[in-house]
């Protein structure tokens, strides 16, 4: 028998699967269906709590002894690279928040509205952004020095941005006593792990999956507290359709607009190609596996389920998006490669 059939099938099927979602996006829809169904309540909801605050500071002592010393100072040479990354993170992104605070505080929910401003304060991603400039055929090392450089600095810029811009919107900023949490449970580990580096840090390098468990693990068990609080609280009565289409509209026009401004930056300013996919990805991507405890730590009094949802959206959408945004940005330069080739004469 023929095998075309078959191949396709395959074909079909390869297509599809493009657009089934991740194990961690699975994760992460059955984390809010468990906290819709059973809600954390009362001491358990304390001790998963005290759970969250531990594998936060757990989590930031891994990225610490696996971060080598000599991979984040490799690029740090590449000052305009990197200053265009910050830009875009921690100041056209919070610009884009409050311009279309209009636009927002119409469509949406006050506390959704809070978590649209609070996104664009997030640092940028670090696998996801290498991974991608990595697909895209950019510099990697520039983005694993800029993406570095943004989680670093976000510990201190992240609340004083979200501070600014909360406040503005609301009055209710962030006191001096939540950021000091922040560097406690985030930079203060960071450093140990910098600092016995070379006890731990070649065990862990060979661990890889136990920092992407306590990574996943983290958001799953953020995701679940603050939306098991929210849910008790009467979330979907909420949370009506129309609303959620608003913050699915609201992430795509940031995410486009922040594309838009960092690819043609790179563009007037002259970078090379490699150097524009490393400034797109770092300069557009918001860290989910950052934010959410950030987020636990500064508002950790609060409700935080709809709080954290747009930046839930924003992170699986920068995913897809970005999958076919790298594979385009590799297709050109695969192109402009065969047209560099000198022709052979015949």
């Amino acid at each position: 028998m023929s095998s075309r059939p078959r191949s396709e099938v395959d074909v079909v099927i390869a297509r599809l699967r493009r657009f089934v979602p991740d194990r961690f996006t699975l994760s992460l829809a059955l984390t809010v269906l468990l906290a819709t169904f059973l809600p954390a309540r009362g001491g358990v909801a304390r001790v998963l709590d005290l759970v969250a605050q531990a594998a936060i500071a757990l989590l930031f002592f891994l990225h610490g002894a696996r971060l080598s010393r000599q991979a984040a100072l490799a690029g740090l040479t590449h000052w305009r690279l990197h200053l265009l990354v910050l830009t875009c993170t921690f100041f056209v992104y919070p610009l884009l928040g409050m311009l279309l605070l209009p636009l927002t505080t119409r469509l949406l929910s006050p506390d959704l509205v809070r978590g649209v401003l609070f996104l664009c304060a997030v640092p940028s991603t670090v696998q996801s952004s290498i991974a991608f400039t990595a697909v895209g055929q950019g510099n990697v090392a520039a983005a694993l020095s800029s993406a570095s450089a943004s989680n670093l600095l976000g510990v201190l810029l992240t609340p004083a941005v979200a501070s600014a811009l909360l406040g503005a919107q609301a009055g209710d900023g962030i006191g001096p006593g939540a950021v000091v949490g922040v560097v406690a449970q985030i930079l203060v580990p960071f450093l140990l792990g910098q600092a016995l580096q070379d006890r731990v840090g070649p065990w862990v390098r060979k661990r890889t999956y136990l920092a992407g468990l306590v990574d996943k693990g983290v958001i799953l068990l953020v995701v679940y507290t603050a939306f098991s609080a929210s849910v008790l609280e009467g979330l979907w009565s909420r949370l009506p359709l129309p609303v959620l289409a608003g913050v699915v509209g609201i992430c795509a026009l940031l995410f486009g607009l922040g594309q838009l401004f960092a690819r043609s930056a790179a563009r007037l300013g002259r970078f090379s190609k490699e150097d524009e996919v490393a400034i797109v990805f770092c300069g557009s991507q918001k860290s989910l596996v950052a934010g959410a405890p950030m987020a636990n730590i500064l508002f950790g009094g609060q409700s935080l389920g709809l709080f954290l949802l747009p930046l839930m959206l924003y992170h699986q959408m920068q995913i897809l998006a970005s999958a076919w945004i790298a594979r385009r940005y590799a297709r050109q330069v695969v192109a402009e490669q065969g047209s560099q080739r000198p022709q052979s004469r015949s």
